[in-house]
């Protein structure tokens, strides 16, 4: 069994990885907004993109992914150690996001219409869950 010090590198390794699979899907999610947004209303600057991305409907629904980013986030920089309940939680709540569905909420809806089209988010998706059934 690992020592303590050992499980709470092992965790925060866990958490890191975590963040950068989901910052890769994020990015590809994004990407696919913008060229959608693009097709309609003509080329934007990444900092147009970052604007629209906080502030536009149309991209609203990646608001849900970012905010678990966040977590981690905060998770990777708090204080005190991160406990395996957070983790499962975090984690819980990650799978059921990317649960891709034609009849679900705003982001599986979504979701599902990117994953439908763009084999490279199916790559980043596997990646992701891969990662999450380690947690289990």
């Amino acid at each position: 069994m690992l020592n303590t010090l050992q499980h709470r590198m092992a965790q925060h390794q866990l958490l890191s990885d975590l963040r950068l699979k989901l910052l890769r899907l994020h990015k590809l999610l994004l990407d696919v907004e913008r060229l959608a947004y693009e097709q309609v209303w003509g080329r934007v600057s990444t900092g147009q993109l970052w604007q629209l991305a906080i502030d536009s409907d149309q991209f609203r629904w990646l608001h849900q992914l970012s905010e678990l980013i966040v977590q981690i986030d905060l998770l990777l920089d708090a204080d005190e150690p991160v406990t395996s309940e957070a983790i499962a939680s975090l984690s819980s709540h990650i799978g059921i996001l990317l649960t891709p569905n034609q009849l679900g909420s705003d982001f599986a809806i979504k979701y599902d219409a990117v994953f439908q089209r763009h084999p490279d988010v199916v790559l980043a998706h596997a990646d992701v869950v891969t990662l999450l059934a380690s947690v289990s």
